[in-house]
């Protein structure tokens, strides 16, 4: 199973990044290339056009439907729908409840960018993990103003196609047991916007670096990824800040990054 961030940008997009889109990718056991995307925020269409193809996704799971995470997908339906080879049969999209009716907001009224044939949507049930070729989906609802959920990915590794991986994205959340659930994996792809000190007044929205690593530590992860720092966030704050409750590595997601699970 290999990781490869399309964009990481907390809020909206950074000079250097779009907004959060992540995709998964791994290989069945006849050598077919599955495909996923996590999120698509503001500008992360442009990216997943150099790292993947945008024709060839087999499912999406939106974690939440802020526009940091789900912008793109009213473009992506655009690709998808007028390109010179004709419509594409509809990709599955599993997302909270509402997820139609929010994309149809943000595309407007105009018959042109109509959602409907490009997306086949799918309501998140805790209870009901989702299987896409080798990947199993496992929604796990988290703590934010909205309904959200962190993703718990699993699927065959790399290395040793015989082992199943985990690789745990968090979406947007604060501290609560659902991310120390999602935190025992391989990998863990943890939102940090805030600051410890800075931000302590917020509670219920985002992680600081220093709560993503304690549930790291609590769940066990073997690798941390902090992502989604805003541009008025210094990563080497938020790396600090969880290398005092984790003692495994720390990364700062990239655009282009590529983790292999």
């Amino acid at each position: 199973m290999r990781l490869v961030v399309l964009g990481c940008a907390g809020s909206y997009p950074s000079p250097t990044s779009a907004a959060s889109g992540y995709l998964v990718q791994a290989d069945d056991a006849s050598g077919r290339t599955w495909s996923v995307l996590l999120d698509l925020g503001n500008g992360a269409l442009g990216p997943l056009q150099k790292y993947g193809d945008p024709t060839a996704l087999d499912a999406i799971a939106l974690s939440h439907l802020h526009s940091d995470h789900v912008a793109d997908m009213v473009v992506l339906n655009v690709l998808r729908r007028y390109r010179p080879g004709g419509p594409l049969d509809a990709v599955d999209v599993w997302g909270p409840t509402g997820t139609a009716e929010r994309l149809t907001q943000i595309a407007g009224s105009d018959p042109a960018t109509d959602v409907g044939g490009q997306f086949r949507f799918h309501e998140w049930d805790p209870a009901a993990p989702v299987v896409v070729g080798p990947l199993t989906l496992t929604p796990v609802p988290v703590l934010h103003p909205v309904p959200a959920f962190g993703i718990r990915v699993q699927g065959p590794s790399d290395e040793d196609p015989a082992r199943t991986v985990t690789l745990a994205y968090t979406g947007d959340t604060d501290a609560c047991d659902g991310l120390d659930r999602l935190a025992a994996a391989d990998l863990l792809l943890s939102e940090a916007a805030f600051i410890e000190g800075r931000d302590d007044a917020v509670r219920g929205v985002h992680l600081t670096g220093r709560r993503a690593g304690a549930a790291a530590s609590t769940g066990g992860s073997g690798r941390l990824v902090l992502t989604h720092l805003p541009a008025w966030t210094p990563a080497e704050t938020v790396v600090a800040e969880a290398r005092e409750t984790y003692a495994g590595p720390v990364d700062v997601a990239e655009p282009g990054a590529t983790y292999v699970l």
